[in-house]
């Protein structure tokens, strides 16, 4: 009986090839819609991890300057500034750190030959580079004594090296900085863009006390880096480091934090669940569409009610029963379900390339959304093909043989 009510059913289809095609359209661009958005959605949560593992999900940024209880921020020269002694001492006194390094930063105007361009320079310290995953290509990085030494040597990017020696090499050449002469060391694998579509390549690393004697003229710094041993322990670590902070500082109880510390898993998840609520908001706009797919079901079974009424009758006559019809116009939603959502699975998948593609967004196609996608479109048939296969089901065999 069920093989024979899924044949009728395909008949059915094939013999009524527009009106089939106009029932399908609804389910297959409801489907189509829900997994191009989905995995949009998905795509987005994927650059939010890469952008965010650049960095470090593991990572601590204190800056100076803290914020008052109604979230305004205090100027900048407000309270104590950081130092690398501070710094220092959050490593001798915190357990579970990995690595630090502190920098400061400021643009200058570079100069090599008869070539000139403007970037930023970062006084910083050799372990930066393994914080943050810098990888070299040719030379070398800072080093200890470069920093003891306040040595007046240099590790460019890719974009650095390309405006300012367009001839290749230049490790071992000399570049001024602000009209000082710096010797380059070394140059950075390029690493592209950043997540807010910044040149990560457009940067020039110098040693930090030689950018604060040097350069800058100060004994601060403008940021320290913390690198835990591991994700679990990082909210422990952030809150020893404010202690340690709080007391050479000399802040009292109740007083505000001259500086801020900025927890980058914390950052991770809260980026994660604004991400989650895009993917769940796109998915439900395109839902909407599947929704108005089973309405198309139900309205065009109906139609197929009234123009099988006899047929109907014929079969009623012959022992029919009630659930005997009423399974057959269900299969029939079922088997439009089940076409319609494969069909909106390739509509779906495609526009996911095609987005990919045209567009450059980054799209995460995901398997679990394309099962949950057809189940759906099958309940939907089903749910919007229980009245019309209800209506078939009562209908009286007398009257329907007599329906013209």
């Amino acid at each position: 009986m069920l093989n024979e009510s899924i044949k009728m059913a395909l008949d059915g289809m094939i013999s009524n090839k527009l009106r089939t095609f106009l029932t399908l359209l609804g389910i297959i661009i409801g489907v189509g819609a829900v997994i191009a958005m989905v995995s949009l959605g998905f795509g987005v949560k994927e650059n939010i991890k890469q952008n965010i593992s650049r960095l470090g999900s593991n990572l601590l940024v204190i800056t100076s300057g803290g914020r008052t209880a109604t979230g305004a921020r205090l100027a900048a020269g407000e309270g104590a500034k950081l130092t690398y002694d501070d710094a220092q001492a959050i490593v001798r006194q915190v357990d579970g750190i990995a690595a630090m390094s502190a920098s400061v930063t400021q643009s200058y105007q570079l100069v090599a030959g008869n070539q000139n361009w403007t970037s930023r320079v970062e006084g910083t310290t050799p372990s930066n580079f393994t914080i943050q995953t810098l990888e070299i290509e040719d030379g070398r990085i800072l080093n200890e004594k470069d920093l003891s030494s306040r040595g007046r040597v240099a590790v460019i990017g890719k974009t650095v090296a390309d405006s300012l020696f367009p001839d290749g090499d230049p490790v071992g050449k000399v570049m001024r900085i602000n009209k000082a002469p710096f010797q380059v060391i070394g140059v950075l694998k390029s690493k592209g863009q950043s997540g807010v579509g910044q040149d990560q390549d457009d940067v020039v690393y110098i040693p930090l006390t030689t950018a604060q004697n040097r350069m800058m003229g100060i004994t601060h710094v403008q940021r320290i880096t913390l690198q835990a041993e591991d994700e679990n322990t990082i909210n422990d670590v952030q809150a020893e480091t404010e202690q340690v902070l709080r007391s050479r500082h000399k802040i009292k109880e109740n007083d505000y934090d001259d500086f801020t510390v900025r927890n980058m898993a914390a950052i991770m998840d809260t980026m994660m669940e604004t991400a989650n609520s895009i993917t769940l908001l796109l998915g439900c706009i395109a839902a909407i569409s599947l929704l108005v797919g089973g309405i198309g079901i139900m309205n065009i079974m109906l139609v197929s009610v009234t123009e099988r009424t006899r047929e109907i009758g014929i079969r009623k006559a012959l022992g029919a029963t009630y659930n005997n019809i009423l399974l057959q116009f269900l299969i029939e939603a079922m088997v439009i379900g089940i076409v319609g959502g494969t069909l909106g699975v390739v509509l779906g998948v495609g526009a996911s390339f095609a987005i990919s593609h045209f567009a450059g967004w980054n799209t995460v196609i995901s398997m679990w959304a394309i099962i949950i996608a057809v189940v759906f479109s099958v309940g939907i048939g089903l749910f919007f093909g229980i009245y019309p296969a209800r209506k078939a089901a009562l209908l009286d065999p007398i009257d329907a043989l007599r329906y013209e």
